[in-house]
């Protein structure tokens, strides 16, 4: 594909991803006065239409390996984070979930009304310690309303190619709710970069990791079994 297609297709995909989170979130935010359920089907929706237009305009695909791991009861997934992908692609790859992440976001116009009504739990990012125990507590409230709890634990997109310390909350939670980890690895921020518009073609793999027990583990010790898993299988991936 040359550079001016890739050009093309990438431009307008960004175009239709501006216009269809405004759509899709009006609807969305129209069903969720009937119910939450219904509000939940169109952003998966939305997320289905992102990730086919993502294929016919930039030639980026994907494929899902370990999917097997996720039939089983709700857990708490920790996943890398190097680019816009995983936060969209997240919704049709996993079941019912909710989020950690940071509360400037709900105050978006349309996107952030959404996500309010799915339940995240909506940190500030420079509370510390209270941030931690605000994850643990209400992430175990919806841990027991049925939601996967999906965390970014490196805080911030990281360059592909980089690392960044995991934080302990994910730990944390999942020791204190007793639920199992799910690790997950991926190469999206080498087809879609942190701070990027122009998309590479090609497969993004995401690798879904076997879960991980936590009931008496360290959270320390814990959190780095999970980052060398995700870590290592990123770097595998790119062999």
């Amino acid at each position: 594909m040359s550079t001016l297609v890739r050009c093309i297709g990438s431009v307008l995909f960004t175009g239709y991803l501006f216009l269809s989170v405004a759509v899709y979130g009006i609807v969305a935010l129209l069903f969720g006065f009937v119910s939450r359920q219904l509000s939940y089907s169109v952003t998966v929706a939305w997320a289905g239409s992102v990730l086919y237009l993502l294929k016919i305009l930039c030639r980026l695909d994907y494929v899902v390996e370990g999917a097997e791991h996720l039939d089983r009861d709700n857990c708490v997934v920790l996943q890398k984070h190097s680019s816009s992908w995983e936060t969209i692609a997240q919704f049709r790859i996993f079941p019912l979930q909710t989020w950690v992440l940071k509360r400037e976001l709900l105050w978006a116009p349309i996107l952030g009304w959404v996500i309010r009504g799915y339940r995240p739990i909506a940190i500030d990012r420079k509370a510390g310690r209270a941030a931690v125990e605000q994850v643990i507590a209400q992430g175990q409230a919806r841990l027991e309303q049925g939601y996967w709890v999906m965390i970014f634990p490196e805080g911030t997109r990281v360059a592909a190619g980089q690392v960044r310390r995991f934080g302990l909350s994910g730990a944390l939670l999942a020791i204190a709710a007793g639920r199992a980890i799910i690790p997950v690895a991926h190469n999206a921020g080498e087809f879609w970069p942190r701070r990027g518009w122009l998309k590479r073609p090609g497969t993004i793999r995401v690798i879904i990791g076997a879960p991980i027990e936590t009931v008496g583990r360290d959270p320390r010790d814990l959190t780095n079994e999970v980052q060398q898993w995700i870590e290592t299988t990123v770097a595998a991936i790119g062999r």
